[in-house]
């Protein structure tokens, strides 16, 4: 049962403790990632990228005509899956006065005070969805869930069932690998060492898929999704690019590789990989250290991938 911020019982918000860092309490131990203020910093950062990879916009569904979301419908209502700090549904609550929106996280760490038009509610996305049919969406968003997904169709399909005819569904998700043109990523072997160390401990970890960003498109069509777009998006890391635009989106990107590096790691090598904290962080520290040369001309490629349940 979704349960608001503003109405949570305590245990909610007994968080965890582990390697210095701290984690969500409810459905405690089904997701990797930490939630304080160093992870919060670090969700705010990709936040900012992802804007600057699209020129501002926070999506890429055509829910827009002539600047009104979704003329067709009488009562628009968008829900944001796994919304984190809740800046996405915040920023889109500016947007759109006339929208109702929602987002939902297993951690209550949202603002409390927000436009009247946005909610936030305590929910575990991969348990079955109880919202009437009446209460169907028109706008389904998603981002950077992988590595805390176990069953992505599933995931899709209550995505599907959960949309008014007509909605859109998006997806936005990067590879969990990196890769250059010019073959020096080769030249970062702890890197991709990490990576692969990742993709693996997540397979133990029961959310299989690290690298899910490719298959989604078809995973859409095979929920029945129509007019499937996937846009695939470069994204430098380090200020290596001579192109202004690309440069700015580098070094805030290399930033949160820097970041991510550790949130990503910590539970999963020492629960999974039976790592002790400190050799972990030791791991960690010779990444980032590899991360910091300015020798490499790295990407990672961004999908944004979105489809629309059929009229």
């Amino acid at each position: 049962m979704l349960e608001t911020t503003s109405s949570l019982a305590s245990s909610v918000r007994d968080y965890t403790y582990e390697n210095g860092r701290r984690y969500h309490a409810y459905r405690h131990g089904q997701y990797p990632m930490p939630n304080d203020e160093q992870e919060q910093d670090r969700q705010e950062l990709f936040h900012h990228i992802c804007r600057l990879l699209t020129g501002g916009e926070m999506f890429r569904a055509p829910i827009t005509a002539a600047g009104t979301p979704l003329p067709s419908a009488q009562r628009i209502r968008i829900l944001d899956m796994g919304t984190g700090t809740g800046l996405w549904p915040m920023d889109m609550a500016e947007d759109f006065p006339q929208a109702e929106i929602l987002g939902t996280d297993l951690s209550p760490i949202q603002p409390v005070f927000v436009p009247p038009n946005c909610r936030f509610y305590v929910d575990d996305l991969e348990s079955e969805w109880t919202y009437p049919p009446a209460e169907a969406f028109d706008y389904i968003h998603g981002r950077s869930l992988a590595g805390g997904i176990a069953d992505w169709p599933k995931l899709v399909g209550q995505a599907y069932t959960h949309l008014n005819p007509g909605g859109w569904f998006e997806l936005q998700e990067f590879e969990a690998r990196i890769t250059s043109d010019d073959g020096t990523h080769l030249q970062s072997p702890l890197l991709r060492e990490w990576l692969d160390k990742l993709e693996f401990s997540s397979q133990k970890f029961g959310k299989p898929v690290m690298n899910v960003a490719a298959n989604l498109a078809s995973m859409m069509h095979q929920a029945g999704f129509v007019n499937i777009t996937n846009e695939i998006y470069k994204c430098p890391i380090g200020s290596w690019p001579k192109n202004p635009r690309l440069k700015e989106i580098g070094q805030v990107a290399k930033l949160a590789l820097l970041e991510a590096v550790e949130s990503y790691s910590l539970a999963l090598f020492t629960r999974v990989l039976g790592q002790s904290a400190e050799e972990a962080l030791e791991f960690v520290s010779r990444v980032r250290s590899e991360i910091l040369r300015n020798t490499y001309h790295m990407y990672v490629r961004f999908y944004y991938v979105y489809g629309q349940r059929p009229e």
